[in-house]
């Protein structure tokens, strides 16, 4: 621990950013509850990729969120992370997911992730590959889509008017891998708007959208 870290804590102890228990960024229950097995999301509206959520949107996973996005909580982002690869070590030894894959964080806008100091969801997409390494599981990140300018705030929007809104939103960045497994990453699934967008537009680039994967599905 660095003497400026200890000095704070003796200041603002450290608090469980779930729960507010004190002693750890993130308690031993409240990272059990995590650990769910993955669920298939089902929607009236056809996603166009089969999504996995690792919970239901509690209010834990809630106050979860907000931590690591709007108060730039980087240590939660790595937890975050570990669950997500946890996530994808079920999938893939159930046959959902290849050896190989590539990690798409759902796309933001650019402000929000300055914000934030960095986009949460690339932050948790980098955490879960680095604990990946030595499994048997192979993942790497690609920051292959970006929102276009102008495009309104999904979350101000009804679940209609989402759909309209994102459809011709979100665009392909860089050079994307010609067939790569890709697994769309995000924090919440709400209409799955933005996952099925994402997943057109890697489709259109050349890429192969297997399955989204979020921390919360917002059924």
């Amino acid at each position: 621990m660095g003497l400026w870290t200890g000095v704070g804590e003796l200041i603002i102890p450290r608090s469980c950013a779930a729960c507010q228990a004190a002693g750890d960024v993130l308690c031993g229950p409240c990272r059990q509850q995590l650990r769910e097995v993955p669920h298939l999301v089902s929607r009236r509206r056809d996603i166009g990729l089969p999504v996995y959520a690792l919970g239901d949107y509690t209010a834990m996973r809630r106050r979860l969120i907000i931590a690591m996005k709007e108060y730039n909580n980087q240590a939660v982002r790595g937890h975050v992370g570990a669950v997500v690869a946890a996530g994808l070590v079920h999938l893939h030894a159930r046959g959902v997911v290849p050896d190989d894959v590539v990690l798409v964080p759902a796309p933001t806008r650019p402000r929000s992730a300055r914000l934030r100091g960095g986009d949460p969801v690339t932050h948790i997409c980098q955490a879960a590959a680095r604990t990946l390494e030595s499994s048997a599981l192979r993942a790497r990140v690609g920051p292959w889509l970006y929102i276009r300018p102008r495009v309104a705030d999904q979350s101000r929007l009804s679940a209609a008017a989402r759909w309209d809104n994102i459809r011709h939103g979100i665009a392909p960045r860089g050079q994307i891998a010609a067939d790569a497994a890709v697994v769309l990453v995000d924090d919440v699934v709400t209409t799955g708007a933005t996952l099925a967008a994402s997943a057109h537009v890697l489709r259109g680039a050349g890429a192969r959208p297997v399955v989204g994967l979020v921390l919360a599905d917002a059924r």
